[in-house]
């Protein structure tokens, strides 16, 4: 048996001191540091370019809201149609939905599939560092950066977007823009930090499950994606009871979650009425918009023959709850889906 194949004795493994945490971490800083870098040039040139924008959207809004006095001048006409085209490649917010996922996917994936993929790990887990604190080394002083950054710039996501949720916005209709607006609820507040943080760690779990990159790339991508839409679709409209109500005279910032119809206190049918019912009941009514009645009228003319329409609404004053609550889950999912990478590396065999 020569010295390279002698198994350590017990008391040599138990003398070996652990790398300290600050030289963990300047080693974490080392080889991550163009990631790192990479990720403060985007965001820079992205906030960079939503200040700019901003200006533009900013100056529009100030100008109809001075000149839509009264709203249905000339004037306001033309600059309420300038204002909603000064930036709509920006305006409903879909493509800044992909910035999470992007992080998630070329800074989370590759933290620990790239040494996974090329075996340098086996060299680094020799070196005094122990498996689950090299993992959580780089977990943590990475996602930390990633999510503090993020949430900065979603101040200046909520400044940009600012003027869309004005109270009776003449640009728009004089119709209010609810904050649960799809593609711009998790932009802003603490929502769009914590959907950063959780792509990175599901992007670490993948690279530590797959252990390449370019595979783990793409079910990063696809992962994130599920969950988002799972999220705006099913979990969000529910984070708490919606109010009922069979009043006309819903907010308009309400989040509209559904409207159905009674008669004698039974469920009739869900949605608009159908023409079948209006032109049973409300034929004789005078034609408005697209040659049928308004809506007020034809509401007024079911619920003289019996029907009630109820509606159940998420009311505006909600954004922040809903906020915290999504963004607390979130922040439960991250640290449990990076609990379990370090556990997976601990019990990896080499």
């Amino acid at each position: 048996m020569t010295a390279l194949t002698t198994p350590a004795q017990p008391s040599q493994e138990a003398g070996l001191r652990p790398v300290p945490w600050a030289r963990m971490a300047g080693v974490t800083w080392r080889q991550h540091r163009y990631a790192l870098a990479g990720v403060a040039a985007f965001l820079g040139a992205l906030a960079v370019c939503l200040w700019l924008a901003g200006l533009q959207v900013h100056h529009a809004w100030a100008a109809v809201a001075s000149a839509c006095q009264p709203t249905a001048s000339p004037a306001c006409f033309d600059l309420s149609t300038s204002f909603i085209g000064t930036d709509g490649f920006l305006a409903n917010g879909l493509i800044l939905q992909a910035v999470p996922a992007l992080i998630g996917a070329f800074v989370g994936a590759p933290v620990l599939a790239r040494e996974l993929e090329t075996g340098t790990f086996r060299y680094t887990w020799t070196q005094g560092f122990g498996r689950w604190r090299w993992a959580l080394a780089k977990l943590v002083l990475l996602a930390v950066p990633v999510a503090a950054a993020t949430g900065a710039l979603s101040v200046l996501l909520s400044w940009y977007y600012q003027p869309y949720f004005a109270p009776n916005n003449p640009a728009l209709g004089l119709k209010e823009v609810t904050p649960f607006f799809p593609g711009l609820f998790d932009l802003r507040g603490v929502a769009f930090a914590a959907w950063t943080l959780a792509a990175f760690a599901i992007g670490a779990l993948a690279g530590m499950l797959i252990r390449r990159v370019v595979p783990a790339i793409v079910a990063t991508l696809a992962v994130y994606a599920g969950l988002a839409f799972a999220a705006g679709g099913f979990l969000r409209p529910h984070y708490l009871t919606p109010l009922v109500t069979s009043s006309q005279n819903v907010p308009g910032s309400a989040w509209i979650i559904g409207q159905w119809w009674t008669k004698g206190g039974t469920f009739a049918f869900a949605g608009s009425p159908p023409d079948s019912l209006f032109n049973q009941f409300c034929s004789s009514l005078p034609a408005g918009t697209f040659g049928k009645p308004s809506q007020q009228t034809a509401f007024q003319c079911l619920a003289q023959h019996g029907y009630t329409q109820w509606t159940s609404y998420q009311p505006a004053s909600r954004f922040w709850p809903f906020q915290w609550i999504e963004g607390g889950w979130l922040l439960a999912l991250s640290v449990l889906l990076i609990a379990a990478t370090v556990w997976l590396v601990r019990h990896r065999a080499a």
